[in-house]
């Protein structure tokens, strides 16, 4: 015990004698500046933390060097890594130890990601800024506030949630972890020099709780989340049927070629139509996280069954929920027992480029989402509006800075208001009719902002303000 403790004194010693070799070095350069220069970071994977994709896009799009900093267990999207202007830089992903009791085991874990992160943010060129996604905030927010101290640079937070309720799902509000996490973020949090947020009630809340003033920087879609026509469609599901068996053509007669999918097909002239009878689209996506009950679906999609088995006019439907994460494997052996006959379910991971593809041909988007804080909102609902696809989403206090009732979508609170919503817009599909096209309509006129657009407006100003 004596010999192990003494070998991790010496490996901490020598991460700390390297640390302050390369401090020495980095400060002797920091002389030449870092004017323009801005490092994106998040603890998180890259490839599934879109917006902070976006914030070094539009970073580079203004002639900015970036460098895009966090986990490489995804693909971040084709335009990310197309741009000249920004540098991945991947931060190794610890999936702590094994040994000892819990507490000791996730101690040890934020003291290494401490260290891990801040030998990584100062090995980069000086930046004027970090701007850093909180959650997840321990320890970056104090580790980027170290490297700001450093590099002379001002930290800027995106909150997109609190930390400290997102732990409390799986600990419980009132475990001392929870409540540690609770302090860090308020004390750290102060020590910004801006902070941008999702929603107008974080906002209040930042100020009225933590003394923190934040300005508000609205999720919005990408210009690529749109409508996606007929051709490309069809192009997607054939793609897609080639792995997932809801996607191939449902007519036996005819053998399935490339032409055919179970909602397009090629006619004699080589136009794109759709399928006759075609099944209906509903997508969701998710994180797989204890945030998300989607057990209220799989209920709801019980209960359409037996709508149809009762005899009412509904069509057969493709579920496809998208995503990764912890509970994924759980909600799969809870779908694996479900017998539909007029349900498909499928549960892919889909190319960054194809999500948004997906999203525009889908007939309805269903969000379960429901905010640890009740101050977030879900992206996902923000990308589905992007691509005028009408939403019937799970209520939480602020989603009404987002999903309209009756008027871009619907808001249910349980599995039979969702089922009885399900009902009511696919009856009598796929006509032109009735509330599911009049919220598509809706959609289409709004002529929302898009993200290039909101942050142009909002965190440009911010940035130079100091240049």
């Amino acid at each position: 015990m004596a010999a192990g403790g003494a070998a991790l004194s010496l490996a901490a010693g020598a991460v700390v004698l390297a640390l302050a070799a390369l401090l020495w070095r980095r400060r002797r350069a920091a002389a030449a500046g870092g004017a323009g220069r801005v490092c994106v970071a998040v603890l998180g994977d890259l490839g599934r933390s879109p917006r902070m994709q976006y914030h070094a896009l539009s970073l580079a799009r203004h002639g900015r060097g970036v460098a895009l900093l966090g986990y490489l267990q995804s693909r971040p999207h084709g335009d990310v890594l197309r741009s000249g202007n920004i540098r991945l830089v991947p931060v190794a992903d610890l999936r702590g130890l094994r040994v000892g009791p819990k507490l000791f085991q996730y101690a040890i874990k934020v003291i290494v990601q401490a260290i891990q992160l801040l030998y990584t943010m100062l090995k980069i060129d000086q930046p004027s800024y970090i701007l850093l996604q909180n959650p997840p905030g321990l320890p970056s927010i104090a580790v980027a506030w170290v490297a700001c101290l450093f590099w002379r640079s001002k930290l800027i937070i995106d909150w997109h949630n609190y930390g400290y309720t997102i732990m409390s799902l799986s600990h419980g509000r009132n475990h001392p972890l929870v409540q540690i996490a609770r302090w860090y973020e308020k004390l750290f949090g102060r020590l910004s020099d801006y902070n941008l947020c999702v929603t107008n009630a974080m906002k209040e809340d930042l100020w009225v709780n933590c003394n923190i003033k934040a300005v508000t920087l609205y999720d919005k879609p990408a210009p690529y989340f749109k409508e996606t026509p007929l051709e490309l469609q069809h192009h997607l599901y054939v793609k897609l049927a080639k792995d997932y068996k809801p996607f191939k053509p449902r007519t036996e007669s005819v053998s399935w070629n490339a032409e055919m999918s179970a909602f397009t097909e090629m006619d004699e002239n080589g136009h794109v139509i759709k399928t006759r009878g075609r099944p209906a689209l509903l997508i969701s996506s998710t994180s797989w996280t204890e945030d998300e009950d989607f057990s209220v679906l799989l209920k709801a999609l019980e209960d359409y069954e037996q709508y149809i088995n009762e005899g009412v006019k509904l069509p057969s439907l493709v579920c496809v929920i998208t995503g990764k994460g912890p509970l994924k494997d759980y909600y799969n052996r809870l779908i694996n027992k479900l017998h539909f006959k007029h349900i498909q379910i499928c549960t892919p991971w889909l190319e960054a480029e194809d999500y948004p593809l997906l999203l525009g041909s889908a007939d309805l988007g269903v969000c379960l989402h429901k905010s640890s804080s009740g101050l977030d909102l879900p992206m996902k609902v923000v990308d589905m509006f992007g691509c005028c696809l009408p939403v019937c989403a799970i209520y939480f206090e602020c989603l009404h800075e987002l999903v309209k009732h009756n008027e871009n979508g619907l808001i249910f609170r349980d599995s039979n208001e969702l089922a009885e919503q399900l009902k009511m817009l696919f009856l009598g599909f796929p006509t032109l009719e009735g509330k599911l096209h009049n919220f598509r309509k809706n959609l289409r006129a709004s002529k929302q902002l898009r993200w290039d657009e909101s942050w142009d407006q909002t965190v440009l100003p911010l940035l130079g303000q100091n240049e």
